[in-house]
């Protein structure tokens, strides 16, 4: 155990994490020839073409250190916002981590936020001054930030380029020296933390674990502590590029676990696996439950494909552990799935994956977040769909979730931030100067104010510069109103929204004029409402494809050309009664870029 290093790699999104764990496996001699390509542990099409990481990947190095052999366990962790659920579970099968921070662009939101997070978790924290070979880099300056940040000696930062390979080999040597080796107690009963799992279709489930304490060997009939159920070990081995197998992963080691589990809710993400004749007496803890931030409805294009969606779902969150969902049907379309999202990328990717990976087309409906209603006989209730609110005769008052964000950014562009925050309903809680010209402002703002564009527009208005990092403070009232849709006087109850009050008549006007633009012209006038409760508040027409049924008609009295537009105006009339409005997959997107 005591030549076992477990670390993971912690930064904001694009300061070089991925490039540089391609150094330290070209240079632990790990992936070689043909295998090395850029982003090596990114192996889905999707993070390749975005360039960003969406999944953690672990794999073991070896290294030899004053002519002794080291095992190097290492896991990549993303750097957006959307999945430090992600990081959270890589930081918990660590004793180390490597802080990266862009020589260029310094500390940001999500550096700090991920470096509290591995501080919780008593990590020791190696601090890496990434992309000193830009010609823009501040090295020194960017130390200064790094100093105050985290109190250390200016010594004890490593400079490194992924892209040279400067200082890599000092990196290695660092976290030999300075990242404690796994405790733990190799002839205790087995207590093993499953951090991941994926689903392989001819294999099963495949869970990845650390073993914290005892050993698991080939065969050996184990029991998973939450579900209880137990399993033969088919296959043990170690993550190398490909899986390795071994005949036993000892105590301190990341490994993992094929058993021929075939349904996916006997699988759970931070589960215990433990023998069946000596089992541990608890589970390991410090796992909580994720979160969701945004819901939105997910449905099939084909009302019968309902099964494979869930089938499909239930796959991905194997893969995504962040991602929740239960059945809900609508009027508009049919039979679906509620889904819990981290955030609107990954709803975006959660939609990418299932079209790629399971070739389901689906319709995602306006996002939102969970409300709590009260009415009047002081009863409360948890609202995810604003389908599921109470009549509003009933309802005392609405509660709606707050989150505190932290905004960091360059002075510069204080001005916008705030009015930007401000048109959210924001209050500013503080603002602190972190160093020379970056500061960090902190707003209490409503979640559901934020779920739709606040990101793109942020990045817009600071050119890149502002990074942006939240969690869940608490609930506030809020004068909240159902927004409806009405095409032809029907309610679209997919297109349905709570907005505050003092947004729903200009929120209601922009989403007819943008459904105007993507509902397709019919024989009849289609009428798009935007109501709340029985009041109109914002109309738009779409007028009729019109036949020139007087054409034929040319002199003569005018009673002949009256009576074909009185009979074509019936058809019509008989047509709006039994036609109905398709709405396009455009138009439920739409809603989200209103502007």
């Amino acid at each position: 155990m005591d030549k076992i290093r477990n670390f993971c790699i912690i930064a904001h999104i694009d300061h070089g994490k991925s490039t540089l764990a391609d150094r330290l496996l070209e240079y632990t001699r790990t992936v070689e020839g043909k295998d090395m390509q850029a982003q090596v542990l990114d192996n889905m099409d999707l993070e390749r073409e975005r360039g960003i990481t969406i999944k953690s990947h672990a794999i073991q190095m070896e290294y030899m250190y004053k002519n002794e052999k080291y095992i190097l366990n290492l896991i990549d962790t993303p750097g957006h916002v959307d999945f430090s659920y992600e990081v959270s579970r890589s930081i918990a099968a660590c004793e180390g981590a490597l802080l990266i921070v862009d020589a260029a662009q310094g500390i940001q939101a999500q550096t700090i936020s991920n470096l509290y997070m591995a501080i919780e978790n008593d990590l020791e924290i190696i601090p890496v001054l990434n992309k000193i070979d830009l010609p823009n880099a501040m090295p020194d300056e960017i130390e200064d930030q790094i100093i105050e940040l985290l109190g250390i000696k200016r010594e004890e930062i490593i400079r490194a380029s992924g892209k040279t390979g400067e200082g890599v080999y000092d990196i290695l040597d660092a976290i030999i020296e300075r990242i404690p080796a796994p405790k733990g107690d190799p002839e205790a009963p087995l207590q093993a933390l499953i951090f991941d799992s994926v689903f392989n279709s001819f294999r099963g489930i495949i869970a990845y674990f650390k073993v914290i304490n005892g050993t698991i060997r080939k065969g050996d009939p184990v029991k998973f502590f939450a579900t209880g159920k137990e399993y033969d070990a088919d296959e043990v081995g170690v993550l190398k590029l490909e899986m390795s197998p071994r005949n036993e992963v000892a105590c301190g080691d990341v490994g993992y676990i094929i058993s021929g589990i075939k349904t996916s809710k006997e699988v759970k993400v931070g589960d215990t696996v433990t023998h069946v004749k000596d089992p541990c007496k608890e589970a390991i803890d410090g796992f909580e439950d994720v979160k969701p931030m945004v819901f939105a409805g997910v449905y099939p294009i084909e009302s019968e494909d309902f099964e494979a969606l869930r089938a499909s779902l239930e796959k991905l969150q194997l893969n995504d552990a962040s991602l929740t969902f239960q059945p809900e049907s609508s009027v508009a379309l049919g039979f679906g799935f509620r889904c819990g999202f981290l955030g609107l990328l990954h709803m975006e990717i959660i939609q990418e994956r299932l079209d790629r990976e399971f070739n389901m087309d689906v319709i995602t409906t306006v996002p939102n977040v969970s409300y709590i209603v009260y009415d009047k006989k002081g009863g409360s209730k948890e609202v995810h769909n604003p389908a599921g609110l109470p009549d509003a005769t009933l309802i005392d008052h609405i509660e709606e979730p707050y989150i505190r964000a932290s905004v960091i950014t360059n002075t510069t562009y204080i001005g916008p931030i705030m009015t930007l925050c401000l048109g959210k309903r924001g209050i500013l809680i503080r603002q602190d100067y972190i160093s020379g010209d970056r500061v960090e402002i902190i707003y209490d703002i409503p979640l559901g104010e934020i779920v739709i564009d606040f990101y793109d527009k942020l990045k817009s208005i600071s050119k890149g510069y502002a990074s942006f990092d939240y969690h869940m403070h608490d609930y506030r009232e809020a004068k909240l109103v159902k927004l409806d849709i009405l095409l032809n006087g029907e309610s679209v109850d997919a297109l349905s929204t709570l907005t505050h009050i003092d947004n729903a008549v200009s929120f209601g006007r922009r989403m007819c004029e943008k459904l105007k633009e993507l509902i397709p012209r019919q024989q009849f006038d289609i009428a798009i409402q935007a109501a709340i409760g029985s009041k109109i508040i914002a109309r738009e027409t779409i007028k009729a494809v019109r036949k020139d049924v007087t054409a034929k008609c040319y002199g003569g009295d005018i009673s002949r050309k009256r009576k074909l537009l009185e009979k074509q105006k019936e058809g019509k009339k008989r047509m709006k009664q039994v036609g109905n409005v398709e709405v396009p997959q455009k138009a439920f997107l739409a809603v989200l870029k209103l502007d």
